[in-house]
């Protein structure tokens, strides 16, 4: 009989360019005249072309919320002066001369005005670090890809994204015989004929001669290029942080919104540059933006739009529900995680789907808690039970929650799912620390997860270990990440869900941190040190992690030593041990970073996607898809003194966990929201053990008793095919991404024709083979083998299809070994539904 896993697999890429351009059409019925406003009210434009945006919304009836209409291109503009500020019809305004002048935007004949003072134009002062550099990153020719290279391009090399202006400034204005810049002759400058193709450019046509951009380079050419003011790299150019307007649009689909964005200095001064800010869909398929900040929606979900200017980042929400309104018929809040599950339903407009059936939610919680299927007799009494509240007794059970020892039976099984989980992620590596090294940290992560010990005491016994790496299991972190750069980035992105690695020679390109973040995280780990010892002998080569009185990081472009500073936090230190107080702050209560990153991790694990995707990601501009859900869960992890186990039953006990898997019509498109479960592929080790319990049949690996489950083993370094097939992970990287979701071909062949199954189906002692010897009836040994695998009776159909099969097959073995065979293949065994 033959039989093939069906994979599913949905690409769908959508691309949308938008260009804004002229005045957008506009019935005049479709406003009331009076309800709009203008903001901002009144404005300042100080120096040589100022610009500033206005931005014109509905207000519902005098209060513009985050459901206004956006009125900007649809409303006609006057100047009472155009020779002090001048207006386009998308409200975007240039200082000319100065004094104050009115602005008005008119519709149907109703006004609003906005008193607009110009000051500074006559100065023509053109500073490097505010005015030239936000160009040329704007503009894209600090890039990565461009002349922010390794080499630069065409012999010229700036800073990526303009991170050292001295160096961009002597890249421009002095080197190569200055012949980028013409003082006597501005327009004949390279740097004004190249970016506007009056010569050859590789990067094409990057702005117009004449535009705003190219009379700034002009002018301060012309100034004699004057360096920067500051060259500082520590203050990312006075740049505190920028602020969007608004930072949250909710609307029906092919709704328009233009955003304003102002730069708010470390003086206390601001500027509107909205048109020096860059800006990125973070979902082309839901909204595209334009160069000048105006966004236009394409399709229903939630996406952000990411502005990035000067070295800060920040977010605009856009929204576009899926339908008007819901019913969310039948709907019953579990828990909190419910409500605010149901409040975003009703903003998108989803319709989630039903709850999923015993059998299905027995399989889910058992695989999601322990990594493990069910036995047989388990299954059956679970399914049989007719308590009401079996599935909350169910979650406690294999929590070990329910204080009964004659309960609290699977303490093990959960204890070594989640050892592979952190140890795959902390990288133990019998290659990298030695096998006694290896069993050491192995024990001492299976031990925190046994005795369910409190995460921010595991985190904190991990960062200040130190002794042997044979006998302090959690001193191996250190030799594992062997220089304080490897100990930040790993430490930030596996407790803080942040990636710090571009940091470390630049500024952040999509997050507020800049170097000197960087290195001043990096300094709480410059004094570890380690020694060679002999106590296991001379051949043991045993490490000792140590910490030294002395030691220091540098920034490398000020080389000003670093002081011990946590991210966006003030310097501490501790002369004793500096990791002291990092690690204080790290698992602090105070600290969002560690909560929400924890429990985004864990709600990845247990509904198929984090809030915030990667689960590992958690910057600033990749905001969750429930902001207030993921608030929550961190506020119980942080209260319940963060206990894992707490905030595993809090997801796994409510409704929105078991939610069926099968979308509605309604709700199909959804991956991000919870509408139905997202379905989860059966990771390497505990496939391997769902086949071997399914056919009772195990799998022996090297120098490990029989019996030892896949997902017990502590090491990476395993010769195991099946395992290698599905993608176990070397342990190279804190990335979650290592273990590859994914599907391939080769598995696939592989559970279709391959020796290993085979073998273990047709094992004379395994589970086929034994209940033919103990002479079970034929529907007895069908329902064990759906018991086995998917947890739940055959239905009367598979029932009657099992009895034709076994009729047409020439030995009830042959029946029953190919029907075994052909669930195991199926979707429904080999992923968690």
């Amino acid at each position: 009989m033959a039989s093939a896993i069906r994979v599913i697999s949905t690409i769908a890429v959508t691309f949308s360019l938008l260009a804004c351009g002229g005045q957008a059409s506009f019935s005049q019925s479709d406003l009331p005249a009076t309800s709009f406003q203008v903001l901002p009210k009144e404005l300042r434009l100080d120096g040589p072309f100022a610009r500033a945006q206005l931005i014109v919304s509905q207000a519902a009836p005098v209060e513009i919320t985050d459901r206004s209409d956006d009125l900007t291109n649809k409303v006609t503009y006057g100047s009472s002066d155009p020779h002090i500020a001048a207006v386009d019809s998308q409200g975007r305004l240039i200082a000319i001369g100065n004094g104050t002048v009115t602005i008005t935007a008119t519709i149907d004949g109703v006004s609003r005005l906005v008193s607009v003072t110009v000051t500074g134009v006559d100065s023509r002062v053109i500073d490097f670090s505010k005015d030239i550099r936000p160009i040329l990153n704007k503009a894209g020719c600090a890039a990565a890809a461009c002349h922010a290279s390794q080499f630069g391009k065409g012999g010229f090399k700036l800073s990526v994204f303009g991170f050292d202006p001295q160096a961009d400034f002597e890249a421009i204005a002095r080197n190569s015989r200055q012949r980028r810049v013409n003082p006597a002759s501005p327009d004949m400058s390279l740097l004004l004929r190249k970016p506007t193709m009056q010569s050859v450019h590789g990067g094409g046509k990057r702005f117009e001669v004449g535009s705003t951009e190219y009379k700034v380079l002009r002018t301060w050419i012309e100034n004699g290029t004057p360096k920067p003011t500051n060259a500082s790299t520590d203050d990312g150019s006075k740049v505190e942080r920028i602020v969007v307007t608004p930072n949250r649009r909710v609307g029906k689909l092919g709704f328009d919104q233009q955003l304003r964005i102002e730069a708010h200095y470390v003086d206390g001064t601001t500027r509107d540059v909205t048109t020096l800010a860059k800006y990125d869909s973070m979902d082309e398929g839901i909204s595209v933006v334009n160069n000048h900040g105006h966004v236009h929606t394409v399709g229903r979900g939630q996406a952000g739009v990411m502005i990035r200017y000067e070295g800060q980042a920040a977010i605009a929400t856009i929204v576009v529900p899926y339908g008007d309104s819901i019913k969310l018929a039948g709907w019953k809040n579990n828990n909190y995680v419910d409500e605010l599950a149901a409040e975003k339903f009703r903003e998108l407009g989803l319709e989630p789907s039903g709850i999923c059936d015993d059998a299905t939610f027995l399989r889910r919680a058992f695989l999601d808690a322990t990594g493990s299927l069910p036995t047989v007799e388990e299954t059956r009494r679970f399914l049989e039970s007719a308590d009401s509240s079996k599935r909350e007794k169910l979650v406690d059970q294999l929590l070990g929650l329910t204080g009964d020892p004659e309960l609290d039976i699977y303490n093990d099984r959960y204890a070594a799912y989640w050892t592979l989980k952190w140890a795959d992620l902390i990288r133990n590596n019998s290659k990298t620390v030695g096998e006694q090294g290896m069993w050491a940290l192995h024990n001492w992560i299976r031990e925190s997860f046994r005795v369910n010990k409190p995460f921010d005491k595991f985190v904190r016994e991990l960062v200040t270990a130190k002794g042997s790496i044979y006998s302090d299991g959690p001193s191996n972190y250190f030799r594992i990440n062997r220089d304080s750069s490897s100990l930040t980035e790993s430490t930030a992105q596996l407790f803080m869900g942040v990636r710090l690695e571009c940091a470390k020679c630049h500024h952040h390109p999509f997050e507020n941190y800049s170097q000197a973040d960087y290195y001043g995280l990096a300094a709480f780990f410059s004094r570890v040190s380690s020694k060679n010892s002999e106590e296991f002998g001379i051949f043991g080569r045993e490490t000792i992690v140590m910490v030294r009185s002395t030691g220091e990081v540098s920034h490398p472009l000020t080389r000003k030593r670093m002081e011990p500073t946590p991210l966006g936090g003030e310097p501490i230190d501790n002369p004793l041990d500096r990791r002291l107080p990092l690690a204080d702050w790290l698992t602090s209560a105070d600290n969002e970073f560690f909560a929400r990153s924890v429990v985004n991790r864990y709600t990845g694990y247990l509904l198929g996607r984090g809030l915030v995707e990667p689960i590992d990601d958690m910057r600033s501009t990749n905001p969750p898809s429930n902001a207030k859900l993921l608030d929550a869960l961190a506020k119980e992890f942080s209260e319940a003194k963060f206990d894992l186990k707490k905030v595993m039953r809090t997801i796994m006990v409510s409704r929105l966990y078991q939610l069926s898997y099968q979308p509605s019509e309604q709700n199909l498109n959804d991956q991000r929201f919870y509408s139905h479960y997202n379905v989860k592929r059966l990771s390497a080790e505990p496939l391997l053990d769902a086949i071997d319990q399914a056919t009772l049949s195990l799998t022996k690996f090297k120098n490990m008793p029989l019996g030892t489950r896949a997902t017990e083993l502590p090491d990476a370094e395993y010769d195991n095919y099946f395992l290698t097939t599905f993608a176990k992970p070397r342990r190279a990287s804190v990335c979650e991404c290592e273990r590859a979701p994914d599907e391939s071909l080769t598995q696939a062949l592989h559970t279709l024709n391959g020796d290993i199954l085979f073998k273990k189906i047709t094992d004379v002692k395994g589970r086929v083979a034994k209940l033919l010897a103990d002479k079970k009836p034929h529907e007895e040994i069908v329902t064990d083998i759906y018991l086995s695998t998917l947890c739940r009776f055959p239905t009367s159909a598979e029932l009657k299809l099992a009895q034709q099969f076994v009729e047409e097959s020439e030995t009830p073995t042959e029946c029953y070994q190919d029907l075994l065979w052909a669930i195991i293949n199926s979707k429904h065994f080999v992923f968690v539904h």
